[in-house]
């Protein structure tokens, strides 16, 4: 999603990279075209004029002008302030309480119940033993979806069908979650089309029952400046402590993630990066960073490689590898 503003920040720095020595006139110049690339990448643009800012009083001052390789150094200059504008990483904070509590909440249409699932298989991974709870009892066949991608993953769903609380729902969940020896439950609740009083009286009526650990914002990513806007909303209504950004492999401008941290001050956790329920990814704004401006994200792809890969089969193809006896059908296991 972020292929169009990479490319303009590459075409940027490419000519400020061709130049022995850098003007102000030059810097300005470059910062006129990372001003247009941020802003048709649907980045706020508040944040922009604040990045901006920052990126040129660093870029005239000793530390470029006196560079023997200032292009570069206004590329790092880049790197290091979008990382600072996209935040420190957050982490999930699951306490030392059991079961810890994390309710899911956005609009309709952002993907929560799939991220409930993905997030599910992703503690499930880590050694916690999930309870997936369907307290989104208004959308048709949102508990069906829920509980078939629960057969799947085969992790437990608690629900009450079509015409329960939900409230009561995610109190009577917890419950459940006590006996059974769950860790952590996940709650999807009930998305609109637009926020409205009915909505956010129903979220702060199911945190006052049982208290979450984390309140998760799931925010779709294709919707630019509005995922910024209900970013906002939310955090003002109830208090969110993450952000979580879905459909990140498509094509959008990519924008919103780079804004919502900057307007909300709240963490982006995690990334939806496809439609497989292994696609979720922790995020890492360097790694990110490093995307945006063509840098690779090596770290990313060893981590998926080591999650995928056995590893007493690793071992053998590099002892076969290192013995000359590395053949295409070993090529063929590790591209697979």
């Amino acid at each position: 999603m972020f292929e169009s503003l990479g490319n303009r920040l590459q075409t940027v720095f490419d000519n400020l990279q061709r130049r022995g020595k850098l003007t102000e006139a030059d810097v300005d110049a470059a910062m006129r075209e990372v001003r247009l690339a941020l802003l048709e990448a649907d980045v706020n643009y508040k944040v922009v004029k604040g990045f901006v800012a920052r990126v040129r009083e660093r870029a005239v001052g000793h530390e470029v002008m006196r560079s023997l390789t200032p292009g570069q150094q206004v590329v790092k200059i880049v790197h290091d302030e979008l990382v600072t504008t996209l935040g420190e990483p957050g982490r999930l904070n699951l306490g030392a309480q059991s079961p810890a509590v994390i309710m899911l909440v956005g609009l309709q249409g952002a993907g929560k119940t799939t991220m409930a699932a993905k997030l599910a298989l992703f503690l499930r991974k880590q050694g916690r033993r999930p309870l997936l709870v369907a307290a989104d009892v208004y959308r048709p066949a949102a508990i069906d979806q829920l509980e078939t991608l629960g057969r799947q993953l085969e992790i437990p769903v608690y629900s009450e069908g079509p015409d329960a609380d939900p409230v009561k729902v995610a109190g009577n969940a917890v419950k459940q979650a006590v006996s059974s020896g769950a860790t952590t439950v996940i709650i999807d609740t009930a998305g609109r089309l637009n926020i409205d009083e009915m909505m956010m009286g129903e979220i702060k009526a199911i945190r006052a029952k049982v208290d979450p650990i984390e309140m998760l914002l799931v925010a779709d990513a294709m919707t630019g400046q509005e995922a910024v806007r209900v970013a906002t909303d939310f955090d003002n209504a109830v208090d969110i402590s993450g952000l979580i950004m879905t459909k990140v492999d498509g094509d959008a401008r990519g924008g919103a993630a780079i804004s919502m941290r900057e307007v909300t001050g709240v963490p982006i956790k995690f990334l939806g990066t496809g439609e497989k329920l292994n696609a979720i990814e922790v995020f890492h704004p360097d790694r990110l960073v490093n995307r945006i401006l063509g840098m690779g994200d090596v770290m990313s792809l060893i981590e998926k490689a080591q999650e995928e890969m056995d590893q007493e089969e690793a071992q053998k193809a590099g002892e076969r590898l290192m013995s000359g006896e590395f053949n295409l059908e070993d090529f063929l296991s590790q591209m697979q």
